[in-house]
């Protein structure tokens, strides 16, 4: 397998939560694990640390673990969106959430929802009260969001350009166009950036993606992602390990053609 630039990022799930699994996903490009603490249970979020640090021992490899918090959100059908009389960033399950990913050493946190600096200074001042370690992922999925972007960039570890609520803020077409300059600021910055959402759906049903999803995430590495992520296609997808090899091909041939490029790992 070729190493790349670029990492994998692969949420657990239902599909994946078995240490077999994860070994297979590790074995195939996974870099880092995202735990979304939005569905998971504590008991749950435990076995799921306890397989990843196995996995990666297993492997000999450093899986670092991302713990994504919920923020303050409400339920709408059968998605979620951003609770707007929300006046605060964490909610006391968010709190809890940080506590518990400092207790166990978890590597990064991801804020929802973040509307400024401010957001991310709180979310700082949380893991340092629980005396975490756990470096900030400012998540761009609002269009406050974006109006306060470069302020974000500065003060996060990381962004996430969350494509999921963020194609509920603006109209669908725009949402390339955002991407790319979210890229561009990030690289600039010298922090980390991730692209996440739908980047490989179809493999939840099919062994293979579309054509389409294809050139959409070596369109993130051409232009400068340094992590590219996997969500339902490893949580609740027929295919979580082939997910995870497909992506590390598309992205080692996008590298192959992008040519040396200064990384920015998380």
């Amino acid at each position: 397998m070729v190493e790349t630039r670029a990492q994998i990022i692969a949420t657990i799930g239902p599909a994946s939560a078995s240490s077999e699994v994860v070994e297979r996903m590790a074995a195939a490009g996974l870099d880092v694990v995202r735990l979304n603490f939005a569905w998971s249970t504590v008991y749950e979020r435990k076995e799921h640390v306890a397989m990843v640090r196995a996995a990666a021992s297993a492997a000999n490899k450093r899986i670092p673990i991302m713990q994504d918090l919920p923020g303050p959100r409400v339920q709408l059908g059968d998605g979620h969106s951003y609770d707007p009389a929300a006046t605060a960033l964490l909610t006391q399950e968010d709190e809890r959430s940080i506590e518990f990913g400092a207790a166990l050493g978890l590597e990064y946190v991801a804020l929802s929802f973040v509307r400024n600096a401010a957001d991310i200074e709180t979310g700082r001042a949380a893991v340092s009260k629980y005396g975490g370690g756990q470096k900030i992922i400012a998540k761009i999925e609002r269009a406050v969001a974006l109006q306060a972007v470069d302020e974000i960039i500065a003060a996060a570890d990381a962004i996430m350009i969350a494509r999921g609520d963020l194609g509920n803020e603006m109209p669908l077409e725009e949402i390339p166009f955002t991407e790319a300059a979210l890229i561009k600021k990030a690289t600039a910055a010298g922090k980390p950036v991730i692209v996440a959402t739908q980047m490989l759906l179809s493999m939840v049903e099919h062994a293979e993606p579309t054509r389409a999803e294809v050139t959409d995430v070596a369109t993130a590495i051409m232009q400068g992602a340094d992590a590219v992520m996997l969500s339902e296609e490893t949580t609740t997808g027929k295919y979580p390990v082939e997910a995870v090899a497909m992506m590390e091909r598309i992205v080692a041939a996008a590298e192959r053609h992008l040519g040396p490029h200064a990384p920015h790992p998380l």
